[in-house]
């Protein structure tokens, strides 16, 4: 399975999956730290999150598979959404929490 393949599975089978540096109890930066916020503020408790810190070639890989060069990145039901700053963005206009709102058990 290529790491492409490995990428779409993730983002395909789980229905918010967060790609970024560290974990959601120990993010290692501070965009992470505000993805993290930035769900929990929306009521996420429960999501599939990749720490792109443990393997370089998910690290490099997700940036192609988005063509979005920087981490975190958070996709909804297979759709990337996007990274730090359109996450903040989204959240203060309420959009993110219109999407998050249909998502079952989070």
């Amino acid at each position: 399975m290529s790491i492409q393949d490995t990428i779409r599975e993730q983002v395909t089978s789980h229905p918010i999956v967060l790609y970024m540096k560290g974990t959601p109890q120990f993010p290692q930066c501070g965009f992470s730290a505000n993805a993290v916020a930035i769900l929990r503020a929306c009521g996420v408790e429960q999501f599939f999150s990749v720490n792109v810190l443990e393997n370089q070639d998910i690290r490099e890989g997700v940036k192609q598979y988005a063509n979005w060069p920087t981490i975190p990145q958070l996709y909804i039901n297979g759709q990337f959404v996007g990274g730090a700053d359109i996450l903040r963005e989204m959240y203060q206009s309420g959009e993110l929490q219109k999407l998050l709102h249909d998502i079952p058990a989070h």
